[in-house]
């Protein structure tokens, strides 16, 4: 095994040699692999929303260092994964009532298929949510994805080339907004998540079999977080946010090993951690910013009332950095929540920024994409980059490219396109 798998098997809890679990007590399989250049899940590979150093542009346009550009049948919002030559997209067709995995060539941009998972069933939540808002996970051999269709959550895996491999109910779903989570790889489990005012549940499923290897009853109330997977206070959780609480599960069996009040009831954005903290936020019924102490005391280190609903956030160097709902960039020491700065930006976001070391990449909804320098002694704008008329899903960034989800109005028609951003050479 290479470096770099031998890197990843590690930090999954994987033994590296044989891909069982690290403390023996679950099935083998195989290692996931992906490369240093590949955008594998849902905030990253890192999952906090922070991008290898490479060197994407900074400025780009419709006419002006794009690389390629694809047109998507359907709508959503979910975010490009990128994996070997492949990026892989969920898209719902509202004419035809089809959700479906889209596989583009990360070369040409040309689309390699396109495989439908639910026909009929749709639902319809709020103005701003989809029917494709979740964003695939790849373990190199197999694509995972969430759909809520016809009043239940349902996480289906794919072979590289679109054909399914199983297909497993996560969970009865009764809308209230809509469905946005996405799923989380970990060893030999692919974690879902289904809370919603019927009483959902987290559900961790052997990905080469899609049996449930365990599953956590969760309250009922509706919340949109995503399972994410971290290393705080020295061990590996699963921290959940939302139905007023702050959840840690070991992430390999279910088993709980802090919860603590520190969230509001609905949650959207994925938690975030300085190792020491975790970060949550949340939009209603209350604002709010906190850092809860990971070590199970059930110790919130610090709160503010900032509305940080839908937008991630990122730590990096003992800082702690967020682009609210309503368009302001802040910064926050992380130990003490003593704000440092804040810049106003330009209209909403529901994209949630992505950091390429002090870089930050920021979308907002009408699909202008900030590009600044984010330090703790301040904000000092690069570029404002205009693409497409509406944008949700957030940038990709891997490879020295970017690959950004917008859409564009012409002539009362919407289409959405996939754009591979890059250096011409």
């Amino acid at each position: 095994m290479n470096r770099f798998l031998f890197a990843i098997a590690t930090c999954l809890g994987l033994s590296p040699l044989t891909g069982c679990a690290a403390d023996g007590n679950l099935p083998d399989t195989e290692p996931v692999t992906v490369a240093a250049t590949d955008w594998p899940w849902w905030r990253g590979p890192d999952r906090n929303g922070i991008a290898p150093k490479q060197n994407p542009p900074l400025k780009w346009s419709a006419a002006e260092n794009i690389i390629w550009k694809a047109p998507v049948p359907g709508r959503g919002h979910g975010s490009p994964t990128v994996v070997g030559d492949r990026i892989f997209l969920t898209a719902a067709d509202h004419e035809n009532e089809t959700q479906s995995v889209l596989c583009f060539d990360r070369v040409t941009g040309k689309q390699l298929w396109e495989s439908p998972l639910h026909r009929g069933g749709f639902v319809k939540g709020n103005v701003k949510s989809s029917l494709a808002s979740c964003t695939p996970a790849c373990d190199g051999k197999r694509v995972f994805v969430n759909f809520l269709n016809a009043g239940a959550i349902y996480t289906t895996a794919l072979d590289l080339d679109g054909k399914q491999v199983w297909q497993a109910k996560v969970s009865d779903y009764v809308l209230h907004q809509g469905f946005g989570s996405s799923p989380a790889i970990f060893g030999p489990l692919v974690i879902v998540s289904a809370d919603n005012k019927g009483g959902g549940r987290i559900v961790g499923l052997d990905r080469v079999s899609g049996k449930v290897v365990w599953s956590v009853d969760r309250p009922k109330f509706p919340n949109y977080a995503s399972p994410i997977i971290l290393k705080a206070d020295g061990r590996d959780q699963l921290v959940f946010t939302g139905c007023d609480l702050v959840t840690s599960l070991d992430p390999l069996t279910g088993k709980k090993l802090w919860e603590t009040k520190g969230s509001t009831t609905e949650c959207v954005t994925s938690v975030v951690t300085d190792g020491t903290r975790v970060f949550t936020s949340g939009g209603y019924p209350k604002n709010h910013v906190a850092a809860v102490v990971a070590d199970g005391s059930g110790k919130v280190a610090w709160e503010n009332n900032t509305r940080v609903y839908v937008p991630s956030m990122a730590v990096r160097d003992g800082h702690l950095y967020a682009v609210l709902d309503a368009g302001v960039a802040m910064c926050w020491q992380s130990n003490t929540g003593k704000e440092l700065w804040k810049e106003r930006l330009d209209g909403t976001f529901s994209a949630s920024p992505v950091f390429m070391g002090d870089t930050v990449f920021a979308t907002n909804e009408s699909g202008k994409t900030f590009v600044f320098k984010a330090t703790p002694e301040g904000y000092t704008e690069i570029a404002i980059n205009k693409l497409g008329d509406d944008a949700f899903a957030t940038p990709t960034i891997c490879g020295d490219r970017i690959y950004m989800r917008v859409a564009s109005q012409a002539n009362g028609k919407r289409q959405e396109m996939l754009y591979c951003i890059g250096k011409k050479e």
